[in-house]
């Protein structure tokens, strides 16, 4: 089964997806948040054959949710609808912090974003494969 991830912002997108037995994630792109975003993850989905969606849940260290995790509800709502595929939330703690440090915090990376949503995609794959 063969799994995309994501890493949701206001303005970027990293995406990420994991091999065909759904035991690796990796970097795929990353997508500018557009009017757009949702009709561009599914052709994704439908290109490479995705059958669910793994999305980061955004909470603190207490458990409760960031501000930006209400609109990551509605996105994932919308991409449900979209894509027809189930879409799974998995929680996620600093990963796109994680995602700098493992290359270099001083680099700029244009997959960053993408790395953020292999380490979320992975996180998931770990826990269900166990």
């Amino acid at each position: 089964m063969r799994y995309l991830g994501i890493d949701y912002g206001n303005r970027k997108v990293g995406l990420a997806i994991s091999d065909e037995l759904g035991s690796f994630a990796f970097p795929l792109k990353v997508l500018k948040n557009t009017a757009n975003l949702t009709e561009d993850i599914k052709k994704i989905c439908d290109e490479e054959k995705i059958e669910k969606i793994v999305i980061g849940e955004s909470v603190d260290l207490s458990g409760a949710d960031n501000p930006i995790q209400k609109e990551i509800l509605n996105f994932k709502e919308k991409l449900g609808q979209a894509s027809g595929l189930p879409v799974i939330f998995e929680k996620e703690f600093f990963t796109s912090r994680e995602a700098k440090r493992l290359i270099d915090e001083k680099q700029t990376d244009p997959l960053t974003d993408a790395r953020a949503a292999a380490l979320i995609l992975k996180s998931f794959l770990d826990k269900n494969n166990s």
